[in-house]
């Protein structure tokens, strides 16, 4: 059936349609471990469970809310955003969305036309890139440095609209203050918009988080920033999120919105305002370093991978290029005859790097999907002939 040439080429995001080929092979009996993305072993917190528990006994029924979001849950989240973020927001510059997906949406609707330049730094989380090519945007791909400095911005040229994550995914950098500010002084100069990705804001073993839009005028350079609760919170499946954006911004992303999806479920939003009152997940934090650290350790004997440990996140960053500058063929070889999944690189704009998830399931799980991943690339490194072709390619 002839379908739409805007869809024709485009493909389903990699991440979830490795996650849809693991549910598959599990429902016909497959043992399969997924580190292809990150879904935490952990629950919901406590208050947002008594929270929407409470809802239910006092309204029973749900009811429509604003487009937007409830008004005191705006209130609740520009709360928060002074107290956490130093970000000095009024609710009606803030709108509640199904997830971080459907505000980077809006906020790119918003804010581009059709042929405008986003700027995305690599690797990136594969959303950004699907995202600006189904708004037929020029997407303009930049090595992510260790460093920012204004040299490396001065050289990206002048994108329209410029996507920054912090903290990172998948390699866990944390952009410093000085780096925000040389973010900030650029955007300025050449007259770009930023949307800025701060989903793991919680997420930090290492180094402190800041908002860009706590060092800037926001409002006047046009600065969207975007929370989840997905993985701050443990709460992947509530599929609940916010942005908070010049007034303007937020009146035109809600413009879109209601058409498509209204306003988030009520439940959603109730959950979303306890999840982000709560404050940072100690416990969850202590127990992902503690897996990030048994991960990082078990690889760091491993001649065919290169593994820090990253500063933030739910993701490992391998450098396989000793192995093979093929990830998707590395990745497929593994799923098939190890049973396990990992995202390929290449979904992330680089080749010959894995990205692993090591936060859900038991500890026994995480060891047992290591131990399967370092016996297969033993294997495929020993039959590697010496100064010959690698392995997959």
């Amino acid at each position: 059936m002839h379908t739409s040439a805007r869809i024709a080429s485009s493909r389903p995001l990699a991440t979830t349609a490795m996650h849809g080929r693991v549910e598959t092979l599990r429902s016909e009996g497959q043992d399969v471990i997924d580190f292809s993305i990150a879904i935490s072993h952990f629950p919901a917190p406590a208050a947002v469970l008594d929270a929407v528990a409470h809802a239910l006994e006092r309204e029973r029924t749900m009811p429509y809310t604003s487009v937007v979001g409830a008004l005191d849950v705006r209130e609740r989240l520009a709360a928060k955003l002074r107290r956490e973020n130093g970000i000095d927001a009024r609710a009606g510059e803030i709108i509640v969305t199904n997830g971080a997906k459907q505000a980077l949406y809006e906020a790119l609707y918003a804010m581009t036309d059709p042929g405008d330049t986003v700027l995305v730094f690599k690797p990136h989380w594969p959303a950004y890139v699907a995202t600006a090519q189904l708004l037929g945007l020029r997407v303009a791909l930049a090595d992510l440095p260790d460093t920012i400095t204004p040299g490396l911005l001065d050289s990206l040229g002048t994108p329209k609209v410029v996507i920054i994550n912090n903290p990172h995914n998948p390699t866990g950098k944390v952009y410093t203050r000085r780096e925000l500010e040389y973010v900030r002084d650029w955007v300025q100069r050449i007259g770009a918009r930023v949307i800025v990705d701060e989903s793991y804001e919680h997420l930090i073993f290492d180094g402190e988080h800041a908002s860009l839009a706590a060092l800037c005028d926001w409002r006047a350079i046009g600065v969207v920033t975007i929370f989840s609760a997905s993985q701050s919170h443990a709460m992947m499946g509530w599929r609940v999120g916010f942005a908070v954006a010049p007034a303007a911004i937020v009146e035109a992303m809600q413009t879109l919105q209601g058409p498509i999806t209204a306003a988030a479920p009520h439940l959603s939003q109730v959950a979303a305002a306890a999840a982000f009152d709560s404050g940072a997940p100690v416990a969850m934090m202590a127990d992902y370093r503690m897996r990030r650290d048994l991960a990082v350790q078990a690889f760091s004997g491993v001649p065919w991978m290169a593994m820090h440990a990253p500063a933030s996140g739910p993701y490992l960053w391998g450098d396989v290029r000793a192995l093979t500058r093929d990830s998707v063929g590395l990745c497929e070889a593994l799923l098939e005859e190890r049973r396990v999944a990992a995202m390929p690189g290449d979904a992330l704009g680089v080749p010959a790097f894995i990205r692993l998830g090591y936060i859900a399931d038991d500890v026994a799980t995480l060891r047992d999907g290591i131990r399967r991943i370092i016996e297969f690339g033993d294997a495929a490194f020993a039959r590697l002939p010496a100064g010959g072709k690698q392995a997959y390619e």
